[in-house]
């Protein structure tokens, strides 16, 4: 049994595997294989053959290992062509030079004269396809920034965040202006949980335009304790945090949180569930829009309400 780890496994059997399964007694083996859901199976195929596929193109070396990568690559499409014929595929062929396309933007009355620089300026650096864990002390990237970046390029964005504080707002402040000045829609969902909120923080956001807070006063039952970003981009490559950073300074900066960027190109599932549960809250009674002014009493009693709470709560707790 050497040849296979004890454990549970989740794996296609492919001819490799079904050869080591041979090699297993099931008089000392419990050996448990089920069939290929027809609803999972193009799931299960795509992530066997992207790791596959991935695993070859890596093997070939050379000079010009990129146009040879790119050749075998399209030998898989071409053979996908073929098979399926009834599916338009040619135009998922690769183009000979190895490009990627980085920015469409168009130069009639933009902002920007300088449209490389724009586009260095809002590009991620852990870049708009690939997912990556932010703890507090990556070299050379905080999440500070990179959100930055993640607003300019956005064109929607959607905050679920337990508390909001303004010292953490003032740092996003220039990058949430320009935002939503262009026309583009912020919408935020946050509570008066722990009474931590800063009034003056959702005051400020509450008056940008194109932006929509809506605010859950009963911390009883909506013990929202969330924190996920998420940001939308018509052209598909949509990101989203989720982690443990509230909107802080301490939280963005230099604070040990955790927070893990997840793209719709890697990830897509998750964006999709992200997207649907913050449309689920939004539309739920529990959370009320904020209007500036109007409701700015509601929400400091509010606050001042769910701070005693907690401080009774933790001195019963003591004694």
């Amino acid at each position: 049994m050497s040849t296979l780890e004890l454990g549970l496994y989740e794996q296609l059997i492919t001819k490799l595997i079904s050869n080591k399964l041979q090699t297993v007694s099931s008089d000392t083996f419990f050996v448990k294989s089920t069939l290929l859901d027809k609803e999972e199976a193009s799931r299960y195929l795509s992530i066997y053959l992207s790791e596959t596929i991935k695993f070859a193109l890596n093997e070939i070396k050379g000079d010009d290992k990129v146009f040879k990568q790119i050749e075998l690559s399209n030998k898989i499409i071409q053979l996908l062509i073929s098979a399926l014929p009834d599916i338009s595929l040619t135009g998922n062929l690769i183009e000979d030079e190895g490009k990627i396309l980085n920015a469409v933007f168009s130069t009639l009355d933009n902002p920007h004269s300088k449209l490389e620089e724009r586009v260095k300026l809002i590009t991620p650096y852990t870049r708009l396809s690939q997912s990556e864990l932010f703890t507090g002390n990556n070299v050379g990237i905080s999440l500070e920034s990179e959100i930055r970046k993640e607003i300019l390029s956005s064109d929607e964005i959607c905050w679920l965040v337990s508390f909001i504080k303004y010292p953490g707002i003032r740092i996003l402040k220039d990058e949430l202006e320009e935002f939503t000045n262009s026309g583009k829609k912020l919408k935020i969902i946050t509570t008066s949980y722990m009474g931590a909120t800063d009034v003056k923080a959702i005051e400020f956001l509450s008056k940008l335009p194109n932006t929509e807070i809506k605010v859950s006063y009963n911390s009883d039952h909506e013990r929202l304790h969330a924190k996920a970003y998420l940001f939308l981009r018509k052209t598909g490559f949509d990101t989203g945090y989720i982690g443990s950073s509230n909107i802080s300074r301490s939280a963005l900066t230099n604070g040990l949180e955790w927070n893990l960027k997840v793209t719709s190109k890697e990830i897509s599932h998750i964006i999709d569930k992200f997207k649907k549960t913050f449309e689920t809250y939004w539309v739920d009674k529990d959370f009320e829009l904020y209007i500036p002014g109007k409701d700015t009493l509601k929400l400091e009693t509010a606050l001042k309400q769910q701070k005693y709470y907690d401080k009774k709560s933790i001195t019963t707790f003591l004694i």
